[in-house]
């Protein structure tokens, strides 16, 4: 039974996201949490896994959270539940249907599309960052110091590469910065303890 509910939520997980990655982290959210596969903060902390390691976010999350729930068979099946609608949509388009972004119809869905997109990774960033720093509930904020620290140093320090050398920081060197970071504002905050 496990291995059909995996499947399922995450295929529909791959079948309604659109806009990539941060489009499906609300729907994986929703379906993780409504399974009770993984506690609100944990998930949080695992999209920071997720991004800094090698793969699409919703197939290692998929991957991650069958693994959790029913071992390496539930880790395959969550995958391919992620993956399959992609996979059979990229197929008939590519079989099927040529100068399909010439289709008055496929500019209308996707014109449409596109709101609900920015709209899904833009609540996802703003969620994210209240979470990561402090936010509990509309009543209740357990400020995050070095979270906050960490932010403002890593927003600092791409503003200013950004301004000198007129260079933005590859998404590789922001996650490695940041993880220096982590590490240096955790030492200094356990020293001031």
């Amino acid at each position: 039974m496990i291995y059909l509910t995996l499947f399922i939520e995450f295929f529909k997980v791959g079948l309604f996201s659109f806009g990539g990655g941060f489009g499906m982290i609300p729907l994986i959210q929703d379906a993780v949490i409504r399974h009770n596969w993984m506690s609100e903060d944990a998930f949080y902390n695992f999209i920071g896994v997720c991004e800094s390691t090698p793969g699409p976010i919703a197939v290692n999350m998929a991957t991650y959270v069958g693994s959790t729930q029913a071992g390496l068979p539930g880790g395959i099946v969550a995958t391919l539940g992620v993956i399959t609608p992609s996979f059979f949509i990229i197929l008939l388009i590519a079989a099927v249907i040529k100068n399909l972004t010439k289709n008055t119809y496929v500019q209308g869905f996707l014109y449409g599309i596109k709101p609900v997109i920015l709209a899904l990774i833009l609540a996802t960033g703003i969620n994210m960052l209240l979470k990561s720093t402090g936010y509990v509930s509309l009543s209740e904020y357990d400020v995050n110091i070095p979270a906050i620290i960490i932010l403002c140093l890593l927003a600092g320090i791409y503003f200013f590469i950004r301004r000198k050398w007129k260079q933005k920081l590859s998404a590789i060197s922001l996650i490695l910065l940041s993880a220096v970071l982590g590490i240096v504002v955790s030492v200094i905050a356990e020293h001031i303890r």
